[in-house]
């Protein structure tokens, strides 16, 4: 069963995000020799909840595919780049995912291959777009709704907006407990809703991708703790 990992690192100095920024170059061009490393993302992050188009030069992370989740946490925990960026980092995080489903593209591909069964407990979102620049004045006008909505619903485990190009291209993420409470969420009425059916009605996506995976567990902490405490065995 083929891994998706997302890591995440935190770059509080500003002599660190200046490293991580010239990172953006020099990663693309260690990660390939990474043994098993199949697609990977080098991606920024927004501020607040996540969801907003103020990026947040503190916090970093890299998406990529592997052939398992053996082959991926043992090569998170010892290639050289993954060595660097925790080694530069104040605090790191990675959880690990089996893909359950996923339709759409990302970049002209797809890079998850949906080869796991969904199974009770926590799973995790992602959806990948990138705004038509037409629209994204109006797209990321109705960001800070949805934001606010995520930040105050009592079952979200986790959730961070992540993306290759501001404003562009753009990466929503988020875990939670189970199917029914995120199938709740995006079944109710407000700003996620009403921004669903305005992106639907209005084309402003020129690409989407939607993808859900269960997860298997994590690595690091994020807040200073675990971020699937009792939820999970990690």
């Amino acid at each position: 069963m083929r891994c998706v990992s997302l890591s995440l690192f935190r770059f509080p100095s500003v002599a660190a995000r200046l490293w991580v920024l010239g990172q953006m170059g020099a990663a693309r061009l260690s990660l390939p020799k990474v043994p098993g490393i199949g697609t990977f993302k080098l991606c920024g992050s927004g501020t607040g909840e996540g969801f907003t188009p103020v990026p947040n030069t503190q916090v970093w992370a890299i998406l990529a595919t592997w052939p398992d989740e053996a082959v991926a946490r043992s090569q998170i925990a010892r290639a050289d780049v993954f060595l660097r960026w925790r080694a530069r980092s104040a605090e790191a995080w990675t959880v690990y995912l089996a893909t359950t489903s996923a339709r759409g593209s990302w970049g002209g591909g797809a890079p998850f291959e949906a080869d796991a069964e969904p199974a009770p407990g926590p799973l995790a979102a992602l959806t990948r777009a990138t705004v038509r620049p037409s629209v994204a004045l109006r797209f990321w006008g109705r960001v800070p709704g949805i934001s606010d909505v995520i930040g105050q619903d009592p079952n979200v485990i986790f959730k961070i907006g992540i993306g290759e190009v501001p404003w562009l291209h753009q990466v929503t993420f988020s875990i939670w407990p189970d199917t029914q409470t995120m199938a709740a969420f995006a079944r109710a009425d407000g700003p996620h809703a009403r921004a669903i059916r305005a992106v639907r009605e209005g084309g402003w996506f020129s690409e989407e991708l939607y993808a859900r995976f269960r997860v298997l567990g994590e690595t690091g902490t994020w807040g200073g703790r675990s971020v699937l405490s009792e939820r999970i065995a990690a």
